[in-house]
């Protein structure tokens, strides 16, 4: 069913998004764009590039954003416009093309629902920096946080559901419920957005609505894609470590569910469909995996629903700051 009249005071919807590569030769310059600024050792960057070449050199997060989009249309009035902050489209040039359609106020859904540094405070700072690029630019209002909307919970229980139903019939009801994030430095963690109870706060919930939704009470929240130096603490415990933890338990089973990620992101397809499934083999843990909240029904029309809310109060100056860095104060 279409929610007619949600477009309030926007004539258009952007979906923010990071961006991904494409193809084989699109890799290593759109890790140059993701890591610019940080100091990102060479050899590292060559390690992540093999990720993404073991397959084709193609990160699954554009397709998706594109099925999302279409998912969304059918529920909005409003002109649907597409920008990343790290590859094709980028930010600016949606920009210049919406100021060039004559949208004045647009609204964005960004494909991250959380709160931190680098999944909403940077987005924001990356699209203030794009409209300063661009004369004219429209005036653009981000959607509210939706990491508890009950769209968001439905989506992911029903892909917990789904992922339980894989495993073989006598470890369905003794399967371990596993919820992943991406890892962030703890000086971020504790700086992400105290007035909304921060990340890892905002996840636990989550982790909890879900799991009760499919009817579990026991579950974990782990962490996955660590990037950072040795010596620079972050987010614990990894997931790999975490399955070595459970087979020590005599856990048989295991469900991943990566309530971190709107959409498949490499991080998800590489770090647990790839190097935990092979660490869970490696044990004898029966793994399967949730799809992330993707192109779900009811995630499609949340988005719509965001829209026909009131305008979002913004966020404070401070919130969610950048974690100090090497050679920065």
């Amino acid at each position: 069913m279409r929610l007619d009249g949600v477009m309030g005071s926007y004539d258009a919807l952007l979906v923010v998004s990071f961006g991904g590569p494409e193809g084989p030769g699109d890799v290593m310059p759109f890790l140059e764009n993701v890591v610019r600024g940080r100091g990102v050792p060479r050899e590292r960057l060559l390690e992540v590039e093999a990720h993404y070449q073991r397959f084709g050199g193609v990160s699954p997060i554009n397709r998706q954003c594109r099925e999302l989009i279409e998912a969304i249309r059918p529920h909005v009035d409003l002109p649907i416009y597409w920008g990343n902050r790290n590859w094709h489209p980028f930010l600016a040039d949606t920009l210049r093309r919406m100021a060039a359609d004559g949208v004045r106020r647009a609204a964005a859904f960004i494909t991250s629902a959380y709160s931190s540094y680098s999944s909403c405070r940077q987005y924001l700072d990356d699209i203030a920096r794009a409209r300063a690029e661009v004369p004219g630019a429209p005036e653009v209002v981000r959607l509210r946080h939706y990491f508890d909307h009950p769209a968001f919970i439905a989506a992911f229980a029903d892909h917990t559901a789904e992922a339980i139903g894989r495993l073989p019939e006598e470890l369905r009801d003794r399967a371990r419920l596993v919820f992943t994030a991406h890892s962030i430095p703890l000086s971020m963690a504790a700086g992400a957005s105290p007035w909304r109870n921060g990340y890892e706060v905002q996840l636990r919930r989550v982790a909890g609505l879900v799991a009760d939704r499919v009817g579990r009470s026991e579950w974990d929240l782990v962490w996955q894609s660590r990037s950072g130096p040795p010596h620079v603490p972050w987010l614990e415990p990894d997931v790999c470590d975490h399955l070595r933890a459970l087979a020590k338990e005599g856990v048989a089973a295991v469900v991943l569910v990566p309530i971190g990620f709107v959409t498949d992101h490499m991080e998800v397809v590489y770090d647990l469909d790839v190097e935990a499934a092979d660490v869970a083999r490696e044990l004898g843990i029966a793994l399967t995996r949730a799809a992330t909240a993707g192109t779900h029904p009811r995630f499609a029309r949340m988005v719509a629903e965001l829209l026909a809310e009131p305008e979002p109060v913004n966020c404070p100056d401070l919130c969610c700051p950048a974690p100090a860095r090497p050679g920065r104060p």
